[in-house]
């Protein structure tokens, strides 16, 4: 069987239903401890130089996996709470950032 995103959200909100915590996810505190989250995340790459983030490996990797599902899991819970197909969104704001942001011919590294 296939994993989607659908699914996958549909799974997160029988997990929430089952523990009652559906009470407490509500756009405001899942926007909250997705932000909690996302520090989280940033913690793992505080102090580190360009080059050495980029060469995380080991158990180090698999924790900021986590911290990135956690991210992607709050996100899932919010949109499915709002009603927002993310799939369709993410398309449409990508079409608006074409139009905005449209190729260049060649990007000037930083001096």
């Amino acid at each position: 069987m296939t994993d989607t995103v659908e699914k996958l959200s549909k799974d997160l909100k029988q997990f929430a239903i089952a523990r009652n915590w559906e009470q407490y996810h509500t756009p405001k505190n899942l926007s909250m401890a997705l932000i909690a989250e996302a520090a989280e995340l940033v913690e793992h790459f505080q102090w580190l130089t360009p080059e050495e983030s980029q060469a995380i490996r080991g158990e180090k990797h698999k924790e900021i996996g986590y911290e990135m599902a956690d991210i992607f899991i709050y996100l899932l819970r919010m949109a499915e709470q709002m009603d927002i197909d993310l799939m369709k969104v993410t398309r449409e704001k990508m079409a608006i950032n074409e139009s905005r942001f449209p190729p260049a011919e060649k990007v000037q590294p930083e001096s």
